[in-house]
Parts: structure tokens; sequence; C-alpha cells
């Protein structure tokens, strides 16, 4: 199932005993989907249906949910056993950026310092044989110092041990990890806003009693439309659909929107406070910190230029074929290292503006739903004449233990028992009190 361990995870967080209702808030997916995969999910489990006597469903889950679906499927299994290893494999391959651009920096140095070294004997030799004196085919290198805290670039605690704080997000990341960061970001932090918006809106509307007017939804919708459109509130159609709602209208032609299934619940439960709209998170160009990046920046700056003055050397075959080893090697793949030294740099400096665009519309986005949220704050008489509609239209129904009239748990016959233990003791009661009162009792005559 698409959604089972979304839906596993509500279920744990409701106490295992939920209503399609609860689920739908819990989770924002459409009552449709809720119910198809919950019963899905119930029939695996075998979890027990609870029905109260006006009729409404409660579904009581076992506990150990994922320990019964591991016990009963090879492929949850071999799927749990993947995701542990994928999460190394995506280590790997996150950190393995890092790894190129250290091993790409040292081939291009070696590459360099062979070829430079293998030049300067050369020349020396030709000067030897012209008769010149020593020393005319000195070359000047230049010198790479490398001090002892080169290896806190393999340090996974490095950032952890250093006496300046990184910015924040960054605690937890070393330099290998920081320059994928630095390459492609850390991810969208809006990759569950669709989540987030149904949950907020479900939310809102199990708080109103079921009942909701256009205008409390409106803060968490990107697209009302435009003149008809919005007036006749046709975006009001998508959460109708999702949760099964009804649109009802007030006598002086307003509509309220009336969802029955969310004013079920398996039982009273803490009202949540749902955001007063929905608000998007600005991207991040990168979570490494400021210190991390200036040294992708530096260290992809050093590659690239070595990479340039390597193809200008490489321009003597004679002498590549002469050093050979790792010369050879630079010269096979100089096309590969020069684009991945060029890569390292212009891609970060595209998503930088791609970045800054995306969070000019975001911010945007979260006015517009911002705006729609203060205008909750005046109320006009249209307005108010259909939250005054709504509200008598409100209602919540618990299906709590007591008013069960059949429940899977037990035996049909001994629920029979019960109940008709239950009407006994119901029927004695009234006897009682009749007894008791004299009124009760009617005139021999």
């Amino acid at each position: 199932m698409a959604h089972e361990a979304t839906l596993i995870k509500a279920i744990e967080q409701l106490s295992y005993r939920v209503t399609p209702g609860d689920l739908a808030t819990a989770t924002g997916l459409s009552l449709q989907t809720t119910q198809a995969q919950m019963l899905a999910l119930a029939s695996e489990v075998q979890a027990h249906l609870q029905v109260s006597e006006s009729g409404e469903i409660a579904y009581l889950f076992p506990k150990n949910i994922q320990g019964i679906l591991l016990s009963k499927s090879w492929r949850r299994r071999w799927q749990a056993i993947w995701q542990r290893v994928w999460k190394v494999l995506f280590y790997v391959i996150r950190i393995s950026f890092g790894v190129l651009l250290i091993l790409s920096l040292l081939l291009i140095t070696l590459a360099i310092v062979a070829l430079v070294i293998a030049a300067s004997s050369a020349s020396r030799r030709e000067d030897d044989r012209e008769g010149g004196g020593f020393g005319g085919g000195m070359v000047f290198l230049p010198r790479i110092g490398f001090g002892p805290d080169i290896f806190w670039l393999f340090d996974f605690n490095y950032d952890r041990r250093q006496s300046h704080s990184p910015s924040p997000g960054s605690q937890d990341m070393n330099f290998l990890e920081a320059v994928f960061s630095f390459l492609f970001g850390d991810g969208n932090p809006n990759q569950d806003l669709e989540d987030r918006r149904w949950q907020a809106i479900a939310t809102v509307v199990q708080n109103q009693g079921g009942v909701v007017v256009a205008e409390q939804i409106a803060p968490f919708l990107d697209h009302l439309g435009q003149g008809w459109d919005r007036e006749l509130e046709d975006f009001m159609i998508p959460v109708l659909s999702r949760f099964n709602g009804l649109p009802q209208v007030t006598a002086q032609g307003g509509i309220v929107y009336h969802f029955p299934e969310l004013q079920v619940t398996a039982a009273a439960r803490q009202r949540l406070s749902p955001p007063r709209f929905l608000k998007e998170l600005p991207r991040q160009f990168s979570q490494a910190s400021s210190g991390q990046i200036m040294i992708a920046i530096g260290l992809g700056s050093v590659n690239l230029i070595g990479a340039l003055v390597l193809g200008n050397l490489l321009q003597d075959q004679s002498l590549v074929a002469e050093v050979g080893g790792i010369v050879a090697l630079a010269n096979s793949i100089y096309w590969l290292l020069l684009s991945y030294g060029a890569a390292f740099l212009t891609i970060p400096l595209g998503r930088y503006f791609w970045v800054q665009r995306q969070n000019h519309q975001i911010s945007g986005r979260n006015q517009q739903r911002q705006q729609r949220a203060q205008a909750l704050e005046h109320i006009d008489d249209t307005l108010q004449e259909k939250l005054t509609f709504a509200h008598t239209l409100t209602a919540q129904t618990i299906v709590t233990s007591e008013d069960l009239a059949y429940t899977t748990e037990t035996d049909l016959i001994d629920q029979e028992a019960t109940n008709r233990e239950k009407l006994d003791q119901e029927w004695e009661k009234q006897l009682i009190q009749r007894s008791s009162d004299p009124s009760s009792v009617a005139n021999p005559e």
C-alpha cells in the first residue's frame, strides 16, 4: 500500500483506536484512500470492529502492527532490509562527491609535478648537450603545505569539536557531506507541503464541529481562481471531494460546507491548534557552515585552475609518453577532470540564483495566504450569517466503548448475553423506580 507507513504512524499516535475521520485528519489523506487502505491494513493485522448503537464504526488495531506485518510477508522483510541498506548506499553516494574532489585535486597535482619535473630534466639534458652551465633548467615549484589538521576532511565528528559554532543545521555535517550540500543542497523543505495542507484543513473542519465556511479554508489553499470561479467558491470542490463533504445553502443564499464523516471520532481527543495559514518554508542554499562552503569554493577553484594548467602541459604528448604512469592516467581522463572542475562551480552558481527565485515566489504565496487569514478578523454581515448557520449543523459523535452494539473482539453469543444482561438490569431499574413512585401505581378503581 502506498500510504501504509503513514497510516501506521497515525494509528500509533492515536492509541490504536480510530475512525476513518480520525485517520483522514491525522494524515491529510482523502477519505476514500483512508477507508480503502485502512480496511486492507485492518484485514492484514486482524484489527477489531467496534460498532456503536447509532451505527458508527471504530477500528481497534493491535499494538504490534509492524511485527505482525513483518512476520506475515517475506516481501516486507526484504523491504525493511533494503531500507537500511539504501541508507548506507545513499550516504556513500553523498560523500562520494567530496571524495572525488579530493582525488581529482590529488591526481591533477601529482600529474603537474611529474610533468614539470620531466620537463625540467629534459631541459637540463638538452643544456648539457649544448654545453650550457648547470642550473639552466631550474624550475621553481609552488610549495604546498598541509598542516596537521588535514585529517579533519575525513573526521566525521570534526564540526562538533570546533570551538567556533557553525551555522544552524550543520553541527552534524562533516566536510564530505558539506561538499554534496554545496553542490546539490539538502532537499526540498516543503516536500511534505501537501500533507501539511490537508492535515491543517481536516483539523480546522474537526475543530469547527464538522462544518466550515470557505473563508476558513482559503488560508490553506493556493489557487482560488478569478472572477466568478472565486465568487462561486469553486476552489472548495477538491476539499469536498477529499473529505466527502456536502454544501449547504443558508437562507440568505450563502454556502457552508458540511463534513459528516469528520464529525465521528473514536475518542474525545485534545483539540489541536492548526496554523493560521499554510506557510511554506524558504529554501536554503546549503545547510553547511559558511566555513565549509568557503573551503569547498576554494578547493573547487584550485581544482579547475589546476585542470587548465594540466591541459596546457599535456599538449606535449611526447613528454606524456615519456613519463607515463599517473600522467598517462590524467591524460586519458583529462576531459572528465576538466568537466568535473567546471561543473563543481557552475552547478552551485546556477542553483543559487534558482533558490533566490524560488524563495521570492514562496514569499508571495505566503503573503497571499496570510492576507486571507487576516481577513477572518473582520467579519461582515454576510460571513456572520454563514457562521451562524454553520453552528446549527455542528456536531461530534464519539464512538465510546460503553455504547457499543457489536464488536469483533468477543464472540457474538457472549455479546448477545451481555446485551441481554444490560437490558434486564435496565428493566429492573425501571421496575424499582415505578414501585417507589406512588404516582406511577395504577388506581384500583
